[in-house]
């Protein structure tokens, strides 16, 4: 047998182990919502008015939806315990994992329910300097700033990416067994502009 024909075979057994990993990742948490920002109108002081919307707008930022995609390290997390991912994958040097392992071998267009596997096209990992795993809220801030390690991202675009990315917009339709990101991507969209409009001022450590 060629490595051609052991690789895609290998390939397809990992998606059925991931299934069975999958099936038991579900999770009795519900989704929480999120404040307007006209609720943080009783702050005076814009910038502390604005380090405190972010505050608001990093309940979808810390939300496992989120952090399982841009991990510490070259493994993405899963499930909302955000336990390693089951078949061990690996980033690869475009995000979409190793040339054995891609992620849309598994990962499809749209989520496979019957299956517990999530997709969207792409499916990928955030840049390893876009990593916020471990990371305190105000370090997270500094970091989402700061262009070389938010992909080149201006604040605009920062709120672009937050409302309107397709791949964002997963995380409040995850699929079966994964809680969805607090609120809703609109949601989310207007605070990230309130943020910016009030200075993007960053919560203290």
């Amino acid at each position: 047998m060629t490595w051609q024909r052991i690789v895609p075979a290998f390939s397809i057994v990992a998606c059925m182990v991931a299934t069975l990993f999958a099936a038991y990742s579900v999770s009795g948490a519900t989704s929480t919502t999120l404040s307007a920002p006209e609720s943080f109108a009783s702050i005076t002081d814009e910038g502390v008015r604005s380090a405190a919307i972010f505050n608001e707008l990093g309940k979808v930022l810390t939300s496992p939806r989120c952090l399982n995609c841009h991990p510490a390290g070259d493994r993405p997390r899963q499930g909302d315990n955000q336990r390693l991912h089951q078949p061990p994958v690996f980033r690869g040097t475009d995000g979409l994992g190793l040339t054995a392992m891609r992620c849309p071998i598994c990962h499809q267009k749209a989520n496979y329910d019957p299956g517990r596997v999530p997709g969207h096209d792409p499916w990928m990992l955030a840049p390893r300097e876009m990593a916020w795993e471990g990371k305190t809220l105000a370090e997270i801030c500094v970091q989402i700033k700061d262009p070389e390690r938010n992909g080149g991202k201006s604040l605009a675009d920062l709120v672009h990416h937050i409302g309107d990315d397709s791949l964002v917009a997963w995380a409040w339709s995850p699929g079966y067994g994964r809680t969805p990101a607090p609120g809703s991507q609109q949601e989310a969209k207007v605070l990230a502009q309130a943020w910016v409009d009030f200075g993007a001022g960053c919560p203290a450590e």
